[in-house]
């Protein structure tokens, strides 16, 4: 009796307990489902707002598209009407000529005098197109929007699934971008993603532009036969077909690619004081010691500083990859396709012997550490006639590969 009794007693504690385990666990479910439908409607809601972001910024671009072609329309068709309606004054006049009897001397010379008052009038001034750099960086503007929500989007569910971002250690990412947070903040724009440390965004200055310089929004370049009518600038370029960023470097790295559409193109930095009024054997990029560049001259790439040149035996790549190191004082040109990158000249002071055998590393070696001691820009050297760039959409995977570096 005494041990049923003993059995009964250690049933009874045995449901209480589980009676109090169920009561907990019940809470749980409950603070489960409770804490999910919480963040469902959070997420929802944040959702909601995006795509109300979206929609607004979908019409503000479509209404400014719709400005831009009402702008361009107008002066476009008002130059034809001026030009049909010249024309038809030559003709009239050139008719009326024509009709006048060869005895009537005194009607002739009215006539002829007509006609050629009408050919010296004053030609209608070209067509401007003020808004085309603006109308025509819309596709960009959005595609590049698409790039950022694409990978955040990607970045943020492999965060949620513990991969970190890029296929990175996250604790790792987030020490890389401490340090590189502040020195990006105000080149990136609000929308890059911040946990690429090197990504730089280049907008190119029509302020620096060579009036044989084209730009298309601010991402293209093409030079041209006829000169543009750009206003007076004390940066513009008057001696050579060059264009610098708006963007400033002075600490830190920076990355960014370039598509090269046609023609010879050269890709560097150049030293933010620089004259840009110098001659044009000095004030090309690289034949001087404030500027370097990687050169296309249409069969094999050349580096250039200090007006010493390396020629680099690569096959063509359309996409060039610029990647500055501050701390390091180096400067890399990669080749990059297929999100795959090839290094072809990279410029740093070397402590090997090759630089006492080499004028171009032994220049290299002798100055090339000063120009860190400048603010640097972004630059662009257009070298043929129809020769066209393009600032690229960067290789995501290429960023990563830097990174790793």
């Amino acid at each position: 009796q005494a041990q049923q009794a003993k059995f009964l007693s250690d049933a009874e504690n045995e449901l209480e307990e589980l009676a109090v385990t169920i009561a907990q666990a019940k809470k749980m479910v409950e603070l489960i489902k409770g804490a999910a439908t919480k963040e469902r409607e959070r997420v929802e809601k944040l959702f909601a707002e995006a795509s109300e972001v979206l929609a607004t910024f979908q019409k503000e671009v479509m209404g400014f598209i719709e400005d831009g072609e009402r702008s361009m329309l107008g002066e476009a068709e008002a130059d034809l009407r001026w030009k049909e309606e010249r024309r038809a004054k030559l003709a009239q006049c050139k008719q009326n000529l024509e009709n006048v009897p060869s005895t009537d001397t005194i009607y002739f010379l009215q006539e002829f005098q007509a006609l050629k008052v009408a050919m010296e009038e004053n030609l209608s001034p070209g067509l401007s197109f003020q808004n085309e750099l603006n109308f025509t960086k819309c596709t960009q503007a959005v595609g590049a929007v698409k790039d950022v929500l694409s990978t955040a989007c990607k970045n943020q569910w492999n965060h949620l699934q513990g991969k970190g971002m890029d296929g990175l250690n996250y604790q790792e990412t987030e020490e890389g971008n401490s340090s590189s947070q502040d020195r990006q903040s105000s080149s990136w724009g609000r929308l890059w993603p911040p946990k690429l440390p090197v990504a730089f965004i280049i907008d190119l200055d029509s302020d620096t532009a060579d009036k044989f310089i084209q730009l298309f929004g601010t991402k293209g370049a093409k030079r041209v036969l006829c000169p543009i009518p750009y206003p007076e600038s004390p940066t513009r370029f008057i001696n050579c077909e060059q264009v610098l960023g708006l963007n400033l470097m002075n600490r830190g790295n920076y990355y960014w690619e370039v598509e090269l559409i046609d023609g010879w193109v050269s890709i560097g930095v150049i030293a933010e004081d620089f004259d840009p009024r110098e001659a044009y054997n000095h004030g090309r990029l690289g034949r001087n010691d404030r500027s370097c560049c990687l050169q296309w001259n249409g069969q094999n790439y050349v580096a250039w500083f200090g007006g010493f040149e390396s020629a680099i035996q690569q096959p063509f790549f359309q996409t060039i990859g610029v990647f500055l190191e501050y701390s390091e004082k180096a400067l890399t040109f990669y080749g990059v396709k297929d999100s795959k990158m090839t290094c072809l000249q990279q410029l740093k002071v070397s402590s090997s012997a090759k630089g006492k055998f080499d004028p171009f590393q032994n220049k290299i070696n002798r100055q090339f550490a000063s120009l860190f001691s400048c603010r640097l820009k972004p630059a662009f050297f257009l070298e043929s006639v129809d020769a066209h760039l393009q600032i690229g959409p960067l290789k995501k995977d290429c960023v990563s590969v830097l990174k790793r570096r």
